[in-house]
């Protein structure tokens, strides 16, 4: 039964065998190293990057790998995680930019 389905994916129009698979593989390591960055202090998060390149590209490609033929699950995983670490991120910086610093000026008054 395990060999099988490891057949059946090795033979996938989007398995290994092809570029359809690696690429998505390789895009894992962007979104791992947007989750290393959670330790990174929100002043050195850059807006233009985590819309850009994290969030906006998440959540074209997360839509896009449903739509095409055949439907590739692997694009579709990364993507939604490239999307959801760039919203965290966004959330980080947006709560340090704005939300603290309101709440240090109220303080002071």
């Amino acid at each position: 039964m395990a060999s099988s389905k490891l057949k059946a994916l090795w033979n996938h129009p989007a398995g290994p065998k092809t570029i359809h698979f690696w690429a998505p593989t390789f895009k894992w390591g962007i979104s791992i190293a947007n989750i290393v960055d959670f330790s990174k202090p929100p002043e050195k998060i850059s807006y233009p990057q985590q819309v850009g390149l994290f969030t906006l590209t998440g959540l074209i490609w997360s839509r896009y790998s449903t739509v095409i033929t055949p439907k590739n699950w692997n694009l579709f995983s990364v993507s939604v995680a490239m999307a959801g670490t760039g919203l965290y991120q966004l959330n980080r910086k947006i709560r340090h930019d704005y939300i603290s610093e309101a709440k240090e000026v109220h303080a002071k008054e």
